[in-house]
Order: C-alpha cells, then sequence, then structure tokens
C-alpha cells in the first residue's frame, strides 16, 4: 500500500523567520501540494533559552504571507509525555541506559543523560537529491538522546514526532545530513518506519559562504518592511537551485506545483543575488493592474512625502504613479527616492544654483536666451496642452532642435527641478502644471542675473 505524501514544516522560534526556513517550507510544499499530500506544522520550540513566542508568531505571519498553508499544527513543547514514552521504551528494552555524568554548564555536579546503545552498524539511504549516502556509526559512540528521563534532545523528539505525525517524506537543507545516521539508529531501535529523505543545498551569499540566521539570512519580515512583494519573493526562493522544466522564470504558486519535482533541485548551492530578486519584484509589479499599483504607490508616496514634511497634492501626486512604475523595483524605492529629494520638485519650487543652469553646453547669456524663448513658446499653450507632456515637447522641439537640444533642454530641465537628474523635463511640466512652469523658468532666469 502508498503511503499517502506527508511533510512537515519543523520551524525552531529561536529567531525571525528567515529566508533559509521560508525555503525549506516552500520546498515542503510544493512536494506536498503537488503529489496531494498533507502538510504538518510542527514548532520545535524545546529551547526555553532561546525560544519566544513573538518568534513563533513572526514565522506563522511571514509563511502565511507568502501563501504557504498547511494541514495540521502541533507544539513540541505540549509533547512531552510521548517523548517520556518512547525514553522509556528504549531503557526497558535496553537500547537506551541513563549514564550519570559531569555537568557541562557546572563543573563538578553530576548528572544523568539518557543515551542510546550505538549497535555501531553501517547506515545506508537513498537521498531523493544526492543518490546513496553511508555512515559509519561507530564513530557516533553511544550519543545522548535525553539530557534526563523527562527532557528528550532534538534527535530523539523529531523521531518520535515523524513517527506519530505520519511523515513520509523529509525535505531539508544538506546541513542536517549528518543528523540523519543518528536519527535512522533511533528510529531501528523504537521499531520506527524509515521516511525518504531529500537534502537540498543550502543557498549561498555572494561571496559564495554559507548563510545563517546569524550571517547575512535576512529575515522575510525585512524584506516585507522593504516592499518587496510576496509573490516575487516566493518566486525567487523557488527557482533559487531549482530549473522548471519549462525553463521560464515567473510562475504561479499553481505553475510551480505543477512542475516541481524533488530530482530536478540543483545538486550544488545557489548565491542568493539580492539583484535578481529586485527584478523578480519590478516583473511582478509591472504586472499589477493600473488600479492596484495607482492606488498602493499614492499610499507608499504619500507616507514619504509626510515623513519629509512635503505637502502633499492629491492632484500632482496621482500624475505620478507612472514615472514610479517606471523607476522602482520594490515598493521601499519610493521611500528611498523620496528620501534623496528625488520628488521634492512636484510639490514645491526647486532651490536653484545659477552655476548649473547653463549646463555644459552653454553660458549665462545663451541659458537665460533659451530660457526666455521657451518662456514664450510655453506661454503661448492653454491650461488643456499643458496636460500633455507630448504637447510641450512637440512645442519646443523645433526651436532646441535647431539651437542644440543640450543647450535648451538642460536648463529647462534644471528651472523645473533644480537636480542634475530627474525625469524627462516635458513630463515633469505636464505634472506640475503651466503657471508652475512659467513662474520656475522666471525664477531660474533671475538668478541667472545675480553676480
Amino acid at each position: 500500500m502508498i503511503r499517502k505524501v506527508r511533510v512537515r514544516y519543523p520551524p525552531s522560534p529561536t529567531g525571525f523567520c528567515h529566508v533559509g526556513t521560508a525555503r525549506m517550507a516552500l520546498l515542503n510544499f510544493l512536494f506536498a501540494k503537488k503529489h496531494g499530500g498533507a502538510i504538518v506544522f510542527r514548532v520545535e520550540d524545546t529551547d526555553k533559552e532561546r525560544g519566544k513566542e513573538e518568534y513563533e508568531d513572526d514565522i506563522v505571519a511571514s509563511f502565511k504571507w507568502l501563501g504557504l498553508s498547511w494541514d495540521e499544527f502541533y507544539r513540541q513543547s505540549e509533547r512531552t509525555e510521548v517523548y517520556r514514552g518512547a525514553i522509556k521504551k528504549l531503557i526497558d528494552a535496553g537500547k537506551a541506559y541513563v549514564s550519570e555524568e559531569e555537568s557541562k554548564k557546572e563543573p563538578g555536579e553530576k548528572v544523568r543523560v539518557v543515551r542510546l546503545r550505538n549497535p555501531g552498524t553501517r547506515i545506508t539511504f537513498v537521498d531523493i537529491i544526492r543518490g546513496e549516502i553511508s555512515f559509519d556509526t561507530t564513530e557516533l559512540g553511544d550519543f545522548t538522546i535525553a539530557r534526563s528521563l523527562e527532557a528528550p534532545l532534538y534527535h530523539l523528539s523529531v523521531v518520535v514526532d515523524d513517527e506519530a505525525m505520519g511523515i513520509t517524506h523529509i525535505i531539508r537543507g544538506e546541513d542536517h545530513i549528518s543528523n540523519t545516521p543518528r536519527q535512522i539508529l533511533i528510529q531501528e531501535a523504537l521499531g520506527y518506519s524509515r521516511p525518504q529523505y531529500a537534502h537540498y543545498p543550502l543557498h549561498l551569499g555572494a561571496d559564495r559562504s554559507k548563510l545563517s540566521k546569524r550571517k547575512g539570512d535576512v529575515a522575510i519580515r525585512d524584506y516585507r518592511a522593504k516592499g518587496y512583494l510576496p509573490e516575487a519573493l516566493r518566486n525567487y526562493l523557488a527557482i533559487l537551485g531549482w530549473t522548471p522544466p519549462s525553463g521560464r522564470e515567473i510562475l504561479t504558486l499553481d505553475e510551480m506545483t505543477a512542475e516541481f519535482d524533488l530530482t530536478d533541485v540543483h545538486k550544488s548551492g545557489a548565491v542568493f543575488d539580492i539583484e535578481k530578486l529586485r527584478w523578480f519584484n519590478r516583473e511582478y509589479l509591472l504586472r499589477l493592474s493600473e488600479d492596484t499599483f495607482q492606488k498602493e504607490s499614492m499610499t507608499k508616496l504619500q507616507e514619504a512625502l509626510t515623513a519629509r514634511d512635503v505637502e502633499w497634492d492629491e492632484k500632482i501626486a496621482s500624475s505620478l504613479a507612472p514615472i514610479l512604475r517606471e523607476r522602482i523595483s520594490t515598493w521601499g524605492d519610493i521611500h528611498t527616492l523620496v528620501g534623496e529629494g528625488e520628488f521634492d520638485y512636484f510639490f514645491t519650487n526647486p532651490h536653484i544654483d545659477p552655476t548649473l543652469v547653463p549646463g555644459k553646453n552653454s553660458d549665462v547669456e545663451t541659458a537665460t536666451k533659451h530660457l526666455t524663448k521657451v518662456k514664450d513658446v510655453l506661454s503661448a499653450l492653454s491650461v488643456k496642452e499643458f496636460a500633455n507632456a507630448e504637447g510641450i515637447k512637440t512645442s519646443v522641439w523645433e526651436y532646441a532642435t535647431k539651437e542644440g537640444r543640450g543647450a535648451v533642454l538642460w536648463p529647462l530641465r534644471y528651472a523645473l527641478t533644480g537636480r542634475e537628474r530627474s525625469p524627462d523635463p516635458f513630463i515633469v511640466a505636464a505634472v506640475i502644471g503651466r503657471e508652475a512652469v512659467l513662474e520656475r523658468i522666471d525664477m531660474a532666469k533671475e538668478a541667472l542675473r545675480k553676480p
């Protein structure tokens, strides 16, 4: 009889949910859903010194944000009786024993621990990703499985839980390969069935070093705060070390599930590339409907401008959505750009440095002449004509082409924005309107007149 696929998310709540934990959960999710299986969320909260409820809450919230669900939920701290029964069973069968030893924490004090009688056999298992793996367990000796008759250690509790919860497949990072022989020995001592194992390579930092909670493996909550979309982060984590048979990079959760197979997971570690993640996020932003992008971008823009004490103008702000869509890769980029003063000039007159108005292709006298001519041309446009960037461009393009586009358009750009880098001056003009444009050209000419 073929057992129904059952996998587990076994996070330890000793820190906020980091990328490695999320990737583990995602791979288990895809495998279980592909095979119509069940997912057990098991909080391994036996570390009383480092474990915190807020970390558990964060892990749960992060999984939900990424769209990862589960069918059953347990906490190891609520299962101590089950572990005690397993310890007693092993001791009664002579497969484990109580050993009095010196405390590692309190030198001079004696503690009673429980050790498994290691038969010293050779353990071999077939890893779905890596193939056959063998260990000579003699070197492990009689290893500790419980601090006392009441307090199981990691290896014992996970083995007991995996059996009790009917786990058929253990999908986890390669750093757990060395744990496998100990856990198989415990399984055999208890007469349990052996689940199938799949150990995937860990993802690496830019320097190809292993990431961890303490070294660069950023928490999911941080990506969320920086304005990444859950769909984008989930998609990137999925293809980090896995190539879908279709070769596509952008996939929905259903599409990932349909294509996923553990045998397609790479055998070498993939580098976590933040620029690639930003590319994914931009792709997902571009796929948002105009209404959704408009609503969300305006919320972020108002928050950022308010923090900068820039007066909010709803009409002007609503015209900036296309510019934002063109320039950002994450929602957080809006806060970054606003913090650098990138959008101040849309809402308030810029500070003008007269030495920068002429640019590289002109001098004060020529720049003044060009600004005067451009103002005359733009003054002839109606307010309605000013609402269209292309119409503004058409009105001055012949003159700019004749006199030199750099010499004409640079003073106009700088007069409108006060910045050396900005969106197209015609777009800026259409957003801020006819009155503001003419006023700013006059301000730039006045700055040029000052010694």
